[in-house]
């Protein structure tokens, strides 16, 4: 299938199936490691209505919007949340109601036993792919702005991420954003509050609305939590406002020296400066090419991925928001990118090792999964 013809009506369904009918038996035995995917954004209709038939609440796909009373009508407005193909730049209305879904998403969580099925629900999954690590994103403003404690969020997690670890053989860590549309005083607040739970935490970020809240914002705290030994990462979103200068400021002002990684930032491929920047600061990458089809087509995608991955920097391959991409898992997104650069297996053994290598996983777990990977390329390809 050409890139042309994958330009008409349902094209991303079709590229999905496309994709997943060819022979991916590598890409899905190699093993994987997971940094960006929000534990919101996996949330399925399934979830949704599974949780509030349990809770006995109501569900709305938006704030103000109807009440859903069965679950074909959930899956109903949540198909009609996929972008039009037709609309794809500059589409403010489609990126207000991906958020506006979104985060009327997490009124559905109200319970322990919620947070660990929630959870749960996305270990299995990347078990089924052979995900061996993952870094899962959350947004803890989300939930205690609806009364909900940090116990009961953070012991279904915990849960959670042991079970995963005995019995799928998926190791974790979570990664707490700031929604950056609120105030730095309210990020301060929750991070002192996260403290008691950084043994499953082992990073920070930054996510949501970009307009007009620049990295620099956040400094004084990403500051502190630097200094308390944690990982940074940030979103820069693709096609945001001022988005060179903000990868820029993750890349090598924030928090002194800059980020350890940044999430997004592909508009990075656009400036020579900022690929330069990003090698000399050897800032790891994470790359979501299946969510980039909601504003970039085809044509655009594929080049400025190339042109990343050419220049040495470390990209990894990741599923951001599987819920809201048409159930699209990290395995697709490899069998996308792959299609997309025109990359061989020797280079998909590249992703996969970048991933690990900008991974915060303890140096024994990058070791074993690193040995795991050259065996699983010497199986399917024996000299």
């Amino acid at each position: 299938m050409g890139i042309e013809e994958a330009l008409g009506v349902d094209l991303r369904e079709k590229l999905k199936d496309d994709l997943l009918a060819a022979d991916h038996k590598f890409e899905l035995a190699i093993p994987k490691v997971e940094l960006h995917v929000h534990i919101e954004g996996t949330i399925t209709a399934e979830l949704r209505w599974k949780f509030t038939q349990r809770n006995g609440t109501k569900l709305r796909i938006a704030k103000n919007g109807p009440e859903l009373k069965s679950l074909e009508e959930v899956q109903a407005a949540m198909d009609l949340l996929r972008p039009d193909p037709s609309r794809m730049e500059n589409n403010k209305a489609e990126t207000f109601q991906f958020f506006e879904a979104y985060f009327e998403g997490f009124e559905c969580l109200k319970t322990k036993e919620d947070y660990f099925d929630l959870a749960m629900h996305y270990f299995e999954h990347a078990a089924t792919m052979n995900v061996r690590y993952v870094e899962i994103f959350w947004d803890p403003q989300g939930h205690t702005s609806r009364g909900i404690s940090w116990s009961v969020m953070m012991e279904g997690f915990r849960e959670a991420s042991k079970q995963a670890e005995e019995k799928l053989n998926v190791k974790s860590g979570w990664i707490m954003c700031f929604l950056r549309d609120l105030s730095t005083e309210s990020a301060k607040e929750h991070y002192k509050a996260a403290l008691p739970y950084r043994d499953i935490i082992v990073g920070i970020g930054l996510d949501s609305n970009e307009l007009d809240r620049p990295p620099m914002l956040f400094d004084e705290v990403f500051s502190l939590a630097r200094r308390d030994g944690f990982k940074l990462t940030m979103h820069c979103d693709v096609g945001s406002n001022n988005t060179h200068e903000h990868i820029r400021q993750a890349a090598s002002v924030v928090a002194g020296k800059g980020l350890d990684r940044i999430d997004h930032g592909l508009n990075a491929a656009e400036e020579q400066g900022l690929i330069n920047l990003i090698m000399e600061q050897d800032v790891g990458m994470t790359i979501c090419p299946w969510s980039y089809l909601r504003h970039e087509t085809y044509t655009e995608l594929g080049p400025r991925i190339r042109r990343l991955y050419d220049a040495g920097i470390k990209i990894s391959i990741n599923s951001d928001d599987p819920a809201y991409m048409e159930d699209c898992w990290i395995l697709h997104n490899i069998l996308l990118v792959k299609y997309l650069c025109g990359f061989d297996d020797k280079d998909v053994v590249v992703l996969a090792r970048n991933a690990v290598k900008t991974s915060w996983a303890q140096q024994a777990v990058k070791e074993n999964i690193l040995q795991e990977i050259d065996l699983a390329y010497d199986r399917f390809h024996p000299v």
